[in-house]
């Protein structure tokens, strides 16, 4: 039995009718038959090129060109022959295969990752024009695709990266002000492309690539373009230069009547049952806030650092997280009014008033020392200014390193490097040292000196044993009363004559 596979598409009539011939009655197979197999045979053979060359051409088509449609590449079924010198005709596809249908070859050729493709994120559109077209076609092909698919996914991965590219060419916000001044803030347009920002306004994602918006540079006041105009709240900048101080009563709560049930800052009703806002107290003022201005941000609170020493973060609103924020390195407390008792309890305190003592009594030595002053030795505590000013003030900052253990360390170093200069390092500085008048023994003594003792009228300086088994008089102090006395009796020689 002669069987002929053929798997192009023709005359395929005239086929079935030689293969039914070889199969029920091969001896009425004659010559004329099986050469006419054997021309249609050699015939689809040279086909077969024409074909795949077609084939390949509509599977690079524009994904966006609609105009070339499905009729205009297929041929009526009457026909029984093909025009093999005609370039320009598609040969007819099998009926076994699918047609060829629009939007998915849009989508397989336009989404889908192949080796002809262009990598996503590069478009060839290089004007707004051209890209808001894409942006249309692109749009209607999503609504042609079935829903949840995967490719109508991808088609809408494909619209994010046009709108972005489209975005890029064209900002529609290139006339915003630079500067924007507030009710006391002053806002500048940002120019980063950060996503990870919100606005403190409206509580939601600020997306830097699409919208423009602004930074209080005062107290770092992030909003929206849109949202400047619905700011009530005056910058907390302000008050921290011309009021700065803490509230110093722990969690001083007044009540929601006391509000008129309202929240604090954008007076919205609210309600402790959530109708219809929930009210959030703030542990530093006590007060009660909205969620858009009470987002449940922790801060430590000052008044419970001075009176328990207690560093443990409580939920702050917005305004309070920016004051405190503001507040955090300014020395505003001074421990000894406020709670003396502290001193007592936490000994770490001590040894960093100890410390600072010491630094204050270093201080002449660098002011009046050329090399100390080319060396600037004094600014190694340039972040701590009031260091070397007093020893009574403390931000909120100071505690909690001495709460964690790293404000002793770090003045502990600095302390020995100034003493390092004074005593060793430096031959005017040691000039300037002292020797106990009262034993005239041992090496130079120097005021900030463990083992010493100063006299609090002259300022000289004595071994600490010294100084209290003769505690009645200063040999120095003597010394300038005396001189005093003498310069008194002395007579004017003028008034003689």
């Amino acid at each position: 039995m002669v069987t002929l596979s053929l798997g192009t598409p023709g005359s395929w009539q005239a086929l079935f009718k030689v293969q039914m011939k070889c199969t029920l009655s091969p001896s009425r197979v004659n010559s004329q038959d099986l050469q006419m197999t054997a021309g249609m045979v050699a015939r689809w053979n040279a086909m077969e090129y024409d074909e795949k060359l077609a084939r390949f051409r509509q599977a690079h088509l524009n994904p966006f060109n609609k105009e070339l449609g499905p009729k205009q590449h297929e041929q009526g079924p009457s026909e029984e022959a093909l025009d093999i010198s005609s370039e320009e005709t598609l040969p007819e596809l099998p009926p076994g295969e699918p047609g060829f249908h629009c939007s998915e070859r849009v989508m397989d050729l336009g989404l889908s990752e192949d080796h002809f493709s262009r990598p996503v994120g590069l478009f060839l559109a290089s004007d707004v024009q051209q890209l808001q077209q894409a942006i249309e076609e692109c749009k209607q092909v999503i609504l042609e695709l079935p829903e949840q698919s995967e490719k109508q996914k991808d088609a809408v991965v494909r619209l994010i990266h046009l709108r972005l590219k489209l975005q890029e060419l064209k900002d529609p916000n290139e006339d915003e002000p630079n500067i924007r001044v507030l009710l006391e803030h002053r806002f500048y347009k940002e120019k980063s492309k950060s996503v990870k920002q919100t606005c403190d306004k409206c509580n939601t994602i600020i997306w830097g690539l699409i919208q423009t918006w602004y930074t209080c540079t005062g107290c770092y006041y992030r909003c929206h373009s849109k949202c400047l105009s619905l700011i009530s709240k005056p910058c907390v900048s302000s008050k921290v230069s011309h009021q700065a101080e803490y509230e110093l009563n722990i969690c001083p709560e007044t009540g929601l009547d006391s509000q008129d049930y309202r929240c604090a800052e954008c007076r919205v009703p609210i309600s402790l049952r959530g109708v219809p806002s929930e009210a959030r107290q703030c542990d530093y003022t006590g007060q009660y806030y909205c969620s858009h201005c009470h987002w449940n941000d922790l801060a430590v609170i000052p008044a419970r650092v001075v009176h328990n020493w207690d560093f443990e973060p409580r939920k702050v609103s917005r305004c309070s997280l920016r004051y405190l924020a503001l507040m955090v390195s300014r020395p505003v407390l001074r421990l000894r009014e406020i709670n003396p008792l502290l001193f007592n309890y936490v000994e770490e305190l001590v040894e960093i008033r100890k410390l600072r003592q010491d630094i204050l009594l270093m201080k002449p030595y660098f002011i009046t020392c050329k090399e100390a002053m080319e060396a600037r030795l004094l600014l190694q505590l340039q972040d701590r200014q009031h260091f070397v000013e007093n020893d009574e003030m403390y931000s909120i900052q100071d505690l909690l390193d001495v709460h964690l253990g790293r404000l002793g360390c770090s003045l502990t170093e600095t302390h020995t490097l100034f003493a390092k200069h004074i005593k060793l390092d430096c031959e005017r500085c040691q000039a300037k040292g002292f020797v106990c008048e009262l034993c005239r023994e041992g090496d130079v003594l120097f005021p900030f000196d463990s083992h010493t003792s100063v006299c609090a009228d002259c300022s000289a300086v004595f071994h600490r044993d010294c100084y209290y088994d003769n505690s009645t008089t200063c040999p120095k102090c003597a010394r300038l009363n005396l001189r005093k006395q003498s310069l008194l009796q002395e007579p004017d020689p003028d008034l003689d004559a």
